[in-house]
């Protein structure tokens, strides 16, 4: 008997030849499914540098605490995830986001004085909210929040600046995709009031809507 075809009825006598083939298609089956679509349970980490990949590091995330989203749900920038499409678990990344593509250009008119009775609290300013250089929540006449940073204390009012503080800056991802995978029950429900993962403006592949 030829000696592959002794081969052959030894691999599927003594280690399961013919499993081991189909294991192997269920498994491409698998990796091909686990790739990044709509409605999928992404984890990912990443570097970001302010221009390109030479520029200052703005941000990094570990894996002890990753990014973790559903994708294509809005939750994030809509050119940080074209990027990302199609990529799977254990795929590195790195992409350029212009301005434009990010969080726009800045915009004067959304530095605005707000009053200073805003910040009191029983007729005192909370100076532990109200200082040069912090990042407040607050809210619309909907509901919908927002943050604004205080960049003066007048005697009267405050000045705020609405701007993202990525507004105009043009960025440079690098990262790794840790996971992948159909998002549970849970993730689905929380979807309806969260971002997902975002956490307010830690995570800068957040939209500017997302807190």
């Amino acid at each position: 008997m030829p000696f592959y075809v002794l081969s052959l009825t030894f691999l599927k006598k003594y280690f399961g030849y013919i499993p081991f083939v189909l294991n192997l298609q269920l498994l491409k089956t698998h990796l091909e499914y686990m790739k990044i679509d709509q409605n999928k349970t992404v984890s990912l980490i990443y570097k970001l540098r302010e221009a390109d990949i030479n520029g200052k590091i703005l941000e990094e995330l570990q894996e002890s605490r990753p990014l973790k989203f559903i994708f294509g749900t809005g939750r994030l920038l809509p050119a940080f995830e074209e990027n990302l499409v199609s990529l799977n678990s254990g795929d590195n990344f790195s992409f350029n986001l212009n301005a434009d593509q990010a969080y726009g250009r800045r915009r004067e008119e959304r530095i605005v004085d707000v009053p200073l009775s805003i910040f009191k609290n029983e007729g005192e300013v909370d100076e532990n909210i109200c200082r040069v250089g912090n990042d407040v929540p607050l809210t619309d006449d909907s509901g919908n929040p927002f943050y604004g940073t205080i960049i003066e204390i007048c005697e009267d009012s405050v000045k705020m600046d609405f701007n993202h503080p990525m507004a105009g800056v043009d960025l440079f991802f690098s990262g790794k995709i840790l996971e992948v995978r159909e998002p549970t029950s849970e993730e689905m429900s929380e979807l309806e009031s969260s971002c997902s993962g975002c956490e307010g403006r830690i995570h800068s592949g957040c939209d500017g809507n997302c807190n």
